[in-house]
């Protein structure tokens, strides 16, 4: 399974998305999280921390000032936001490349500014606003860990709406 596409109807709904991925997401995962500002990728980020860290799920919050925050836990997770950062080059200055051969979960928030810097192997999340708190919420796998990874969490879901 290459894509799945879910309606969520609620920040709760969007948590509970997260937390099922999380729950399954094995180390040195990438996740690599799109869409507007308010489209639910921390809460999203949420729920998978309270599933993979949850000992420090109640730290998680946007990390866009810190441009990454780290939730320590028996499979840690990094969240990154790269908001504020222009592309490749200072991305690279920071030594985000690190984080990817590490034992955590990495999850990025702004993924489409790391361009070359995005491993081959990811899943992707775009979060689409379909006004109020609904969103369409896209899974898109690159590579065969995350294709496998995607069709796991496809049996698993249990949400009213999948629009695969």
């Amino acid at each position: 399974m290459k894509r799945l596409v879910i309606l969520s109807c609620s920040p709760g709904e969007t948590e509970a998305m997260g937390r099922q991925l999380g729950s399954i997401l094995p180390r040195g995962s990438l996740v690599a999280l799109r869409g507007e500002l308010g489209g639910g990728k921390t809460c999203f980020t949420c729920g998978i921390a309270s599933a993979a860290a949850p000992e420090s799920a109640h730290l998680v919050a946007s990390p866009t000032f810190a441009i990454m925050n780290e939730y320590p836990g028996t499979v840690p997770v990094y969240h990154f936001d790269f908001y504020r950062l222009s592309g490749d080059n200072e991305i690279a200055e920071l030594g985000f490349e690190e984080y990817l051969q590490g034992d955590g979960i990495c999850i990025i928030e702004w993924s489409e500014r790391l361009e070359e810097l995005l491993p081959k192997d990811h899943l992707a999340v775009t979060f689409e606003h379909c006004g109020d708190d609904q969103r369409r919420v896209v899974f898109e796998a690159a590579g065969q860990e995350s294709e496998a990874l995607l069709a796991r969490f496809a049996t698993l879901a249990k949400f009213k709406f999948p629009l695969t």
